[in-house]
């Protein structure tokens, strides 16, 4: 398994850890922002984190039927992750403003669900998944990600959290913005606005 240093050189490689100010999918405002996308532009690092994701997931979670990831964050990290472990993998996406599974995706009765996401910082996209497997009669066995960035403040999920890195990137409310960000330009990256 990869050691959280050896991963923070591969984000770092792939620009895949941001500095500035940005405005999170959660609404929170942050000084630095992890770009998974970027990570995951390269196949070859972000296999590296994906192999030593994997592996931890197969220590804690003996048994589970499927892999479920939100889109546009969690696909390929859900697929790579269900492609290490040989378990099936489905993404849920954004129909009138909430998670549904279209193209034919399917989570049967009593299935043992994993989360799998690039980045949980508030748990928001992970509950909407939970939400769904519940409307499906299916069993949520866990959360995993890449980037576990939460803190106990902030953090929706009550469950624990199968991250390769756990990062921790303080968030502010826009009304207790620190000066340091204030005179910063604001960017806004993410994917959860164009769904």
């Amino acid at each position: 398994m990869l050691s959280l240093k050896d991963s923070l050189v591969v984000l770092k490689k792939t620009n895949a850890l941001l500095e500035g100010h940005f405005i999170l999918s959660s609404g929170l405002h942050s000084p630095m922002y992890v770009q998974c996308a970027k990570l995951l532009s390269h196949p070859s690092l972000a296999s590296k984190i994906c192999v030593s994701l994997s592996k931890k997931i197969k220590k804690e979670i003996k048994n589970f039927d499927l892999i479920l990831s939100p889109a546009m964050g969690g696909i390929i990290v859900g697929y790579e992750i269900g492609r290490l472990l040989n378990k099936e993998t489905i993404f849920c996406e954004r129909v009138s403003g909430k998670f549904s599974l279209r193209r034919g995706f399917n989570i049967k009765k009593n299935s043992k669900v994993l989360i799998v996401e690039d980045v949980i910082t508030t748990g928001k996209s992970s509950l909407e998944c939970v939400r769904l497997i519940k409307k499906y009669n299916a069993k949520i066995v866990g959360f995993a990600c890449i980037i576990d960035r939460s803190d106990k403040k902030s953090l929706k999920i009550k469950k624990k959290i199968i991250s390769q890195v756990k990062i921790k990137i303080p968030t502010f409310k826009k009304k207790n913005l620190p000066i340091s960000l204030k005179n910063l330009p604001i960017s806004v990256p993410g994917s959860r606005k164009l769904i």
